[in-house]
């Protein structure tokens, strides 16, 4: 019996995929589909990293395709392929470096640089190439999460490599001075070192630079802001009022520049107690759905106040590395895709399609 190629395409169109909730056939993500006597061969493409679904979705199209009348076996390879994504208008993409996600808070001490690293290498452990800028000049603290010691190497005296630490590579205006030197800068000079550490960086073929911006809505995050091509922005808070009244400054100061909210994480959203197993919510409640909400964004998720994660980021190992099959790792892969499928909903980057005009005298 031979197989009815229409069949075959009627039942790949009908599949969803169960991370965006849209047919792989809408994001062209079924491709090179072959028919060989009794058997189908299939692509799958994601447009974000998930190497932790691809088993799932393999057996996803394999029960479709077993469903089709005279398939009798089915070859399905799944992989991904992130793509550069359309930033704030009048600002070019950074050589190398497809998407800029920064993840930011309005206030400090909410665990902002600690969601940032570990879902820099939630995403690196989805199968993206993943860097790390610590745009926080006055309080890096990048070095010692990710448990990195030395200074970055000048190939040619005006630019440097990346550091790497757990298969992201990293840098932080950490490694170029003693850890104990305080940055008597004023604004000028430290939004400058940015711009320095994000542009003269040699980064290798990043799908995503994860940028931890310093807190509050002042020159650094300005600068950022308005000349760093940034795909989306993360808002990380705690459920309290207080610490959600300055997550809205951050949030609108990303819309005033046209940078889009990807979603808020709400960070230490309940205390377990290790000995007796009490939950309680310390910091209040339902905050981050609330304020998600008001200005119509996504959570993309809530993660425990837990001293396993301080402990990890401060051994320079941290959570997602420390303990993977953990359930706060989970939680922060979890985060991390969603992140990922929120970018690739978004329109692609085309100004590499267009040739570059010169005009010249003849």
């Amino acid at each position: 019996m031979s197989i009815d190629r229409a069949l075959v395409d009627a039942a790949l169109a009908a599949l969803t995929d169960p991370n965006t909730g849209r047919p792989y056939a809408v994001a062209k993500g079924v491709r090179n589909v072959t028919i060989d006597g009794d058997n189908v061969a299939v692509e799958i493409v994601l447009g974000y990293p998930a190497k932790s679904q691809y088993d799932a979705v393999r057996a996803q199209v394999e029960g479709a395709l077993a469903a089709v009348p005279g398939v009798k076996s089915s070859r399905v390879a799944v992989r991904h392929e992130v793509a550069a994504h359309t930033v704030q208008r009048g600002v070019k993409l950074l050589p190398n470096v497809k998407n800029i996600v920064a993840v930011a808070s309005g206030k400090g001490g909410v665990g902002k640089s600690t969601t940032a690293v570990n879902l820099a290498l939630a995403l690196a452990a989805e199968g993206a190439s993943v860097g790390v800028l610590d745009a926080d000049i006055y309080g890096p603290s990048l070095p010692m999460m990710l448990g990195i010691e030395g200074r970055p190497e000048s190939p040619d005296g005006q630019s440097m490599n990346p550091l790497e630490g757990h298969g992201v590579q990293a840098n932080s205006i950490g490694f170029l001075i003693e850890q104990d030197n305080p940055m008597v800068w004023r604004g000028p000079m430290a939004t400058s070192a940015l711009e320095q550490l994000l542009r003269q960086t040699n980064w290798r073929e990043l799908d995503y630079l994860v940028v931890d911006m310093p807190p509050g809505t002042g020159d650094i995050q300005l600068t950022l802001s308005q000349r760093v091509p940034v795909t989306g922005a993360v808002i990380v808070t705690t459920p309290q009022d207080i610490a959600l009244l300055d997550a809205k400054k951050g949030l609108k100061m990303f819309e005033k520049v046209g940078i889009p909210i990807l979603g808020i994480v709400e960070n230490m959203a309940v205390h377990v107690c290790s000995n007796c197993g009490h939950a309680e919510h310390i910091f209040g409640s339902g905050g981050g759905e609330r304020m998600a909400k008001e200005y119509g964004v996504e959570v993309l998720g809530s993660l425990p106040l837990d001293i396993g994660i301080r402990e990890q980021a401060d051994s320079g190992h941290p959570t997602v590395v420390a303990d993977p099959q953990g359930a706060v790792a989970a939680t922060y892969k979890a985060i991390a895709r969603r992140i990922a499928v929120q970018i690739a909903e978004r329109a692609r980057d085309m100004t590499s399609k267009f040739p570059t005009i010169v005009v010249q005298n003849t």
